[in-house]
């Protein structure tokens, strides 16, 4: 049962689709005070595990931090961080009293979990415009599908999305492309897409394409696509300020961008320099915008992921100048006065200042609305204007789309990625961690930049990712700039990475079917061990381990030089390895705790009792699958629903 309580003047994110009564009394669970703003509060027990919050650092459990609410550009995932790129504003309390709450909320809103007080839970905000839902459920795993019902169905990215990916911020020109495809076709290492970052672009300007580096784009993406390979562009969300740039003067003509509180349009630097932000939360502008994306769909492109989209803000225009007016103060200075903390401190606020988001405006429904009242929605909107234009331009087809930044809503029209993340053995960990949160909040088609994005990733940790990446629906190698270079083929003993990657191949049929019956049926891809087994004691305090689909439980090697790991099993299970050889090992093991050695070219996974999982033999793409090779593992005489379609209809 799900009850509605609106307080003040709400803003309508539409995160909500389905109808839900307002109930006249107050929460069932709790209390709610609107003395300063307001501020919901309830009293844990000891053992209540709090689930949610989507894309959030720590565990699964989030008890004992302060989290906020607020879409950041935070690419240093430390353990202390509040605020990551996402605002996915629903939990789960599951204990004593089992029950669910969503925040309505468009703008920056604490969590205080147990870090004030153990026992107290206590969520507040500035101003008390919000709509509340309480969910009453059997059990955690019955209020997400729930919630995930009133949300509206997930995303579906088109088959080959469930392929493995190259990317690198980095690569320039067409043959630092061809350079990459040519790496992995010969080694056999299979790959499906190869992703363009900032650097394809003609100065970083949106839907536009380097003629002098791409002379013959739509020719280059056709010659791409013969071997099986899927560009997918990078789209920013600043629009470059520049005459005879026809996305600026179309914006500028037709009201298109935000607005200063006088009516001129803000800038703010990205990486083309200075830019206008287009208005999303407008609709007009949103339908413009995504009307865009027809320029490089038109030349083939069927894919695409959205960045910088919190929005980002290297700097505006005022914060610049209040930064140089700084620096002029002291230019002249003889007596050593100038105040180094002030220094080293003001261009760091620089950089996606609060104050920068007070200073422009959205034009919604002819009402201008503050940016800092709605900013968690930005991103939101930027993908759903992408997504609505997808329904218009490819009718028939579907278009990988993934986003940086995100709000509940947003996972009706694409993915996420977890952002900027390091090649650092505790990223790898947090990867496991965040992906049930994410599937609670409706967010199914995600993934972490394998090896990590920043720093410098090693072989070992590498491969250890990439067996963790065999399994979530985003497959992606993932570096930046001036980092060593991590492409799989440059590392010795090549034919490790060939043989990790080919899993991914064998087990798309399964992996497939998983994602399309939750995505279906409002259901949840990866879950704790907790879901499937609630009344375990020892299933809810773990997090290391993930159930996938209904037949599967996953547990990763995360940790340097580990010949394998513990792992617990709430019931019998058979213990799965893809060995290098290509032979399949099966055994059988108990209920229980148990060390299981997993070699660094090996990858491995249980099967429920009584379950099944179907395999095919390795493919060097998704479209090279030979479904003739199907053929089962895991329990003798158990049945498996496999789901097909022809993997690019709309559904």
């Amino acid at each position: 049962m799900i009850t509605k309580h609106t307080y003040g003047n709400p803003f309508n994110t539409e995160a909500v689709v389905e109808a839900v009564p307002n109930a006249e009394d107050a929460p069932a669970y709790g209390s709610v005070s609107l003395e300063k703003g307001f501020a919901f509060s309830y009293t844990m027990a000891a053992q209540d595990i709090v689930y949610g919050l989507g894309e959030a650092i720590r565990g699964i459990n989030k008890r004992g931090h302060l989290y906020v609410s607020n879409c950041s550009d935070t690419p240093d995932h430390l353990e202390d961080m509040a605020s990551m790129y996402g605002a996915h504003n629903f939990l789960i309390i599951d204990g004593e009293e089992t029950f669910g709450l969503f925040f309505d909320y468009p703008t920056a809103i604490t969590f205080d979990i147990g870090y004030t007080l153990q026992d107290k839970l206590t969520v507040s905000c500035e101003e008390a415009d919000l709509d509340l839902y309480v969910i009453d459920g059997e059990n955690a795993y019955d209020i997400v599908k729930q919630f995930r019902k009133i949300i509206g169905r997930s995303y579906i990215p088109p088959k080959f999305a469930f392929g493995f990916g190259q990317s690198r911020w980095g690569y320039t020109t067409a043959d630092d492309f061809k350079n990459v495809v040519k790496g992995y076709r010969e080694n056999h290492i299979p790959m499906d897409m190869l992703y363009m970052d900032i650097d394809y672009m003609e100065s970083y300007k949106d839907f536009t394409v380097n003629e002098k580096n791409f002379p013959d784009f739509k020719a280059f993406v056709d010659e791409m696509k013969a071997q099986d390979i899927h560009l997918v562009p990078i789209i920013d969300a600043g629009v470059k300020i520049e005459e005879g740039y026809d996305v600026y003067e179309e914006g500028v003509e037709n009201n298109y961008f935000c607005k200063r509180e006088d009516g001129s349009d803000f800038a703010a630097a990205v990486w083309p320099g200075r830019t206008h932000f287009p208005d999303v939360l407008n609709k007009e502008a949103r339908e413009w915008f995504g009307g865009k994306y027809e320029t490089l769909i038109s030349q083939g492109i069927d894919g695409f992921w959205n960045d910088m989209n919190e929005p980002a803000i290297f700097y505006s225009d005022e914060g610049l100048a209040k930064y140089k007016e700084f620096l002029q103060t002291y230019q002249n200075d003889k007596d050593d006065q100038i105040p180094f903390f002030a220094v080293q401190y003001l261009p760091k606020t620089l950089s996606n200042s609060p104050e920068d988001y007070k200073r422009f405006y959205h034009n919604v429904d002819g009402k201008m609305v503050r940016h800092d009242k709605v900013h968690n929605l930005f991103g939101y909107n930027m993908t759903r204007a992408a997504g609505e234009a997808f329904e218009k331009i490819s009718p028939d087809k579907r278009i990988l789309m993934f986003s940086r930044s995100s709000y509940i809503g947003m996972h009706r029209y694409g993915g996420i990625w977890t952002g900027d993340n390091k090649s650092w053995w505790s990223h790898l960990l947090l990867n496991l961690k965040m992906m049930p949160t994410l599937n609670m909040c409706g967010f199914l088609y995600t993934g972490a930049d394998l090896g990590g994005f920043g720093a410098n990733t090693t072989r070992d940790l590498l491969l250890r990712w990439l067996a963790l990446g065999i399994f979530t629906p985003l497959m992606r190698n993932h570096s930046a700039i001036r980092t060593r270079d991590q492409e799989c083929y440059r590392f010795e003993n090549v034919e490790d990475f060939r043989h990790v990657i080919g899993i991914r191949y064998r087990l798309i049929p399964y992996l497939y079917s998983e994602y399309m019956k939750a995505a279906l049926n409002d259901d949840m891809y990866f879950k704790p061990l907790a879901f499937d087994y609630p009344k375990d004691e020892m299933a809810r305090e773990i997090e290391d381990q993930l159930m996938l689909g209904n037949e599967v439980m996953i547990a990763p090697v995360y940790t340097q030089n580990a010949s394998g790991r513990y792992v617990y099993l709430p019931e019998e299970m058979k213990f799965v390895k893809f060995m290098p050889d290509g032979s399949i090992y099966e055994e059988t093991l108990p209920q229980g705790s148990h060390f299981v050695k997993i070699a660094l070219n090996e990858v491995s996974m249980f099967i429920r009792k009584g379950k099944c999982v179907p395999v095919v033999d390795v493919a060097e793409s998704v479209n090279k699958i030979d479904m003739g090779t199907l053929r089962y593992i895991g329990y003798e005489n158990a049945e498996y629903d496999l789901y097909e379609d022809d993997g690019i209809s709309r559904i």
